[in-house]
């Protein structure tokens, strides 16, 4: 049977949570209906927004050996529960005998064919990398990105989810909800796998979210089903 590689620890809470979701999404019944997964953790990775802004630590090459142990252990489909690793997704798919899927790509194809203008929380690294923009304008959709006010409350959001802070989180992630409503958008990317743990920790969002690691754990779940990995043999 297959397994399903992820690559993870970036960070090690967003990575259990994108596994939660993958088993809840699962139809199973029994242990032996779920999706079979191996998790590379590694939270030593370097930091993509660093690297990608300011010219810091190169995280391709601890990426690559990531990717290196999942291809050894022959995965058939490898998902990336960080979305400021898909700047350097072209090589990552390149290194890989397995199939990747691209967190934005998964993400975007959930906006609903309504919206025309979708705020983008995402962290700095990632808006400079611009994927999300882009597969936005594929779309015919305006990428709204924080303005100076709202994107430090975005990363001391990501910085407390990381540290285990959630409520703290919570706080400035609706800050940065209320500013994007007071400014007529009605729909938010969760670009960032630690935004969603501290959405979850918000009673009434003013924006309608879309996570990307939901989205992201849906596709695998899909993949993964409609080649029968969940079924025992």
């Amino acid at each position: 049977m297959s397994m399903i590689g992820i690559l993870g620890g970036m960070g090690p809470l967003a990575t259990v949570d994108f596994m939660d979701k993958i088993v809840r999404l699962t139809g199973a019944s029994r242990d032996q209906e779920h999706l079979p997964l191996l998790v590379a953790n590694l939270p030593h990775i370097e930091d993509r927004s660093s690297a990608i802004i300011d010219g810091g630590a190169d995280p391709l090459p601890a990426l690559l050996d990531g990717i290196d142990l999942l291809n050894r252990n022959r995965v058939g489909l490898i998902a990336i529960p960080c979305n400021s690793a898909h700047h350097w997704y072209a090589p990552i798919r390149a290194h890989s005998k397995a199939p990747v899927l691209h967190i934005a790509q998964t993400c975007v194809a959930a906006v609903p064919h309504t919206a025309r203008r979708v705020a983008l929380l995402a962290t700095g690294g990632a808006l400079v990398s611009g994927f999300y923009q882009q597969a936005l304008a594929e779309r015919d959709i305006e990428a709204v990105t924080p303005n100076e006010a709202m994107q430090p409350r975005v990363a001391a959001c990501i910085r407390e989810v990381k540290a285990g802070y959630l409520d703290l989180a919570a706080a400035h992630l609706e800050e940065v909800l209320a500013m994007f409503a007071h400014d007529g958008v009605s729909t938010a990317l969760m670009a960032c796998t630690e935004i969603p743990l501290a959405a979850q920790r918000i009673a009434s969002p003013p924006l309608t979210l879309i996570d990307s690691s939901l989205e992201l754990a849906r596709a695998v779940v899909t993949y993964a089903c409609e080649r029968g990995w969940n079924r025992p043999r």
